[in-house]
C-alpha cells in the first residue's frame, strides 16, 4: 500500500466504511464540514464574507444551514448578501425591458424549468440559483477526492482490492467516475477499468435489488417470522443508490 497521505486517508477510510457508495460517504463528510466553517467564526472574516455575498446558497444549503441552528450566523450574513442582491437587482430592473414573451406565459405553457430563462431578469435569477458558497467548497474536495482515487488505483494493489470487494457507487457518482476514468487512465488502463467497475457495479445493483425485493415480501404475514437479513435497510439505501445521498439522515446540527 502506498504511505498513507492525509489526502489519502479519508479516501480509504470511505471504502472502509462497508458504504453504498464511498463517494457520498466523503461528500457527506464534506458538507458538514462546509456547513460548520461557514456558520463557524469564519463569517466574521471578510475574505469569506465577501465571497458568501458573491455567490449566495442554493435552497438545499440554505435549508442545511437553517437547521444547523446559528440563527445569528446566517443573519450576518444575510445581511450583507442581501444588500449586494439588492443593488444588483436594482440594476437589473433599470435595465429590464419586457419582451413579445412573457415570463408568465411561458411558465404556465412549459413549466418553470422546461427552457432557459428568455428574459434578462429571468436569466439574472437562473444565475443566482446556480450559485452557492458551500456547493462550491464541496465541489472542490470532491475533485481532489477523485484525483486521488485514480492515483491510488495505480499505485495500490490493496486499494485495487478494496475497489473490487466494494458495494460499488451511486449512480451519479458512478456517472463521475466512469467520465473522470475516461479522462485521465490510459487505453491500457481504461480496458482494465471499466470491466471491473462494470462488473461491481451489476454485482451490487442486483443485490440491491434483491434486498429490497425481500422487503417487500418480508412485509407479506406469511413471511413474519423469516430474518430480515440485510433487507431491513434496503430502501434509504436503494434510494441513495439510485440518486446520492442519505435520505434516512438526521438533521445535521450544531453542537450544543
Amino acid at each position: 500500500m502506498k504511505k498513507n497521505t492525509l489526502e489519502n486517508l479519508p479516501l480509504e477510510d470511505a471504502f472502509h466504511a462497508d458504504d453504498e457508495c464511498p463517494f457520498c460517504y466523503l461528500e457527506r463528510a464534506a458538507e458538514q464540514y462546509a456547513i460548520a466553517f461557514t456558520l463557524g467564526s469564519s463569517y466574521m472574516e471578510d475574505y469569506v464574507r465577501e465571497k458568501t455575498d458573491a455567490l449566495g446558497f442554493c435552497r438545499r444549503h440554505y435549508k442545511m444551514m437553517y437547521d444547523y441552528g446559528n440563527r445569528l450566523g446566517s443573519a450576518l450574513i444575510l445581511s450583507t448578501h442581501l444588500k449586494k442582491l439588492n443593488e444588483e437587482l436594482e440594476k437589473e430592473l433599470q435595465s429590464f425591458t419586457p419582451g413579445k414573451s412573457s415570463v408568465f406565459r411561458r411558465i404556465k405553457k412549459a413549466g418553470v424549468s422546461a427552457s432557459p430563462s428568455k428574459t434578462s431578469i429571468g436569466q439574472w435569477i437562473d444565475k443566482m440559483e446556480c450559485s452557492c458558497y458551500v456547493c462550491g467548497r464541496i465541489q472542490q474536495i470532491y475533485d481532489r477526492y477523485l484525483e486521488t482515487f485514480f492515483d491510488l488505483y495505480r499505485k495500490s494493489g490493496d486499494f485495487r482490492a478494496e475497489f473490487e470487494q466494494s458495494k460499488g457507487f451511486c449512480l451519479p457518482h458512478f456517472r463521475d467516475l466512469m467520465e473522470c476514468a475516461a479522462e485521465k487512465l490510459s487505453e491500457a488502463e481504461r480496458k482494465e477499468f471499466f470491466p471491473k467497475a462494470s462488473d461491481i457495479m451489476l454485482k451490487n445493483m442486483k443485490r440491491l435489488q434483491e434486498e429490497v425485493a425481500w422487503f417487500v415480501e418480508k412485509n407479506d404475514y406469511r413471511n413474519k417470522e423469516k430474518p430480515w437479513g440485510n433487507s431491513a435497510d434496503s430502501v434509504q439505501r436503494a434510494m441513495q443508490k439510485c440518486a446520492s445521498g442519505y435520505p434516512a439522515d438526521p438533521v445535521f446540527e450544531q453542537e450544543p
